[in-house]
């Protein structure tokens, strides 16, 4: 008689290997830690297709700081005081955030930025961010002054 032994693995639902599963669980982590970078890959105004954009735009999220450099594409409804102040700049510590797990194994993610010191921050109304759990993700900014936009990317770890 011979007997065999197989080892069974149980990955998070999803994750087909060791590899994915521990991605899985750092882009779970970052999450719940709010530790973590989206970095913007494409941009997607409601106006003209898709641009690729340049590494070193994002969204840099922590638990007492949200830092955003992005750029922006599309209808301003008021111009700004100072034209080289374009784009979606601004770093605060005063927002909220919310996160919750979707029904695919993903995550929607609202920031609202609540301080309004300066121009950026009266016109960002909120940033909603879908995060898929191998770190995909999707961030649509919700402005008062200006046309929604969106990016896509990805999020990765934080560097302190």
């Amino acid at each position: 008689m011979v007997l065999t032994i197989t080892q069974v693995y149980l990955y998070p639902a999803g994750a087909q290997n060791p590899k994915q599963a521990a991605k899985m669980q750092a882009v779970k982590s970052m999450i719940g830690n709010m530790n973590f970078v989206f970095q913007a890959n494409y941009v997607n105004p409601q106006r003209g297709g898709s641009k690729s954009l340049d590494y070193g735009y994002d969204l840099v999220v922590s638990k007492d700081t949200l830092n955003a450099f992005l750029p922006y594409f599309g209808r301003a409804y008021t111009a700004p005081v100072d034209p080289t102040e374009g784009g979606i700049k601004f770093r605060t510590t005063k927002f909220s955030y919310t996160a919750k797990t979707n029904k695919k194994g993903g995550w929607s993610i609202l920031i609202v930025p609540k301080e309004r010191n300066s121009n950026d921050m009266r016109d960002v109304q909120a940033l909603r961010l879908s995060v898929t759990s191998d770190g995909y993700a999707s961030l649509n900014v919700t402005s008062t002054n200006r046309e929604p936009i969106s990016f896509d990317g990805y999020i990765e770890e934080r560097k302190r």
